[in-house]
């Protein structure tokens, strides 16, 4: 009996939903779902999704726009010298080049707070407004630190036309960041390469002397480790990389 009722009920729920879709239109829609005519509340959902976007994007956003590139390469290249592993670990990397981060966009955070969050905040400008005034900060310090060469790099790729005597308002920012993003690359390439260099020297060093001594067996990683180590605390190492890292920036 139920499974002859089972039918007859799924066939009136289709009936019901079909003549409901005659009345209020093709896709059928439930009291709380009305479709609204008011144009402000669509606005209000549409800012509220790109809210969204722009958190879940947010990871990418801090990468690839701020200093933390160049900050968490190098701080790899010193890990990776030393020839410590996982010593120190990803989680104290990744940490300090946060804070480094913050320190050095601390000017950029607090114009864009000052010019942009606050005013938004108090209802003094748009939404819109708001993103224009936090942007802006934004492309002034990824301009000091792109190269010209790299812009015009993604000028070119692009074809983007520009005039004759190019400014920084006539760049735009999706050309910006992939022309930032490389030039951040490269310095940190050549900072890198100029830590790798004496750690370089001692593995060499050590390689030739067992080699000499007739020590073949002996992996040359496990006595030139502890020279590397301390080589890297008799010249303060963390402190001459860090201040490095910082002073770049400026």
């Amino acid at each position: 009996m139920k499974r002859v009722l089972l039918p007859v009920f799924v066939l009136a729920f289709l009936a019901a939903a079909a003549s409901t879709s005659q009345a209020q239109g093709i896709v059928p829609t439930f009291h709380h779902f009305d479709r609204s005519e008011d144009p402000e509340k669509v606005v209000t959902t549409l800012e509220i999704l790109v809210m969204l976007t722009v958190m879940a994007l947010a990871p990418s956003i801090l990468v690839l726009t701020t200093a933390f590139t160049r900050i968490v390469i190098v701080l790899s290249f010193v890990r990776r010298s030393l020839g410590t592993q996982d010593l120190p670990p990803n989680n104290i990397v990744i940490g300090l080049s946060l804070i480094l981060t913050f320190m050095v966009m601390g000017p950029t955070i607090r114009e864009i707070k000052a010019n942009a969050i606050t005013p938004y905040l108090d209802s003094k400008i748009t939404q819109k407004q708001a993103f224009h005034e936090a942007v802006e900060p934004m492309r002034k310090f990824m301009f000091a630190q792109a190269r010209r060469k790299d812009v015009k790099l993604f000028l070119d790729i692009t074809k983007t036309p520009v005039p004759q005597q190019v400014k920084n308002a006539d760049i735009p920012t999706e050309i910006l960041v992939p022309a930032f993003v490389i030039s951040e690359l490269r310095r940190a390439f050549i900072m890198g390469f100029a830590i790798f260099l004496p750690f370089l020297v001692i593995d060499l060093v050590v390689s030739t002397t067992l080699i000499s001594m007739g020590m073949l067996v002996l992996p040359p990683v496990l006595i030139s480790l502890p020279f590397k180590i301390l080589l890297f605390i008799l010249v303060d190492g963390w402190h001459l990389t860090v201040g490095s890292l910082v002073k770049s920036f400026y």
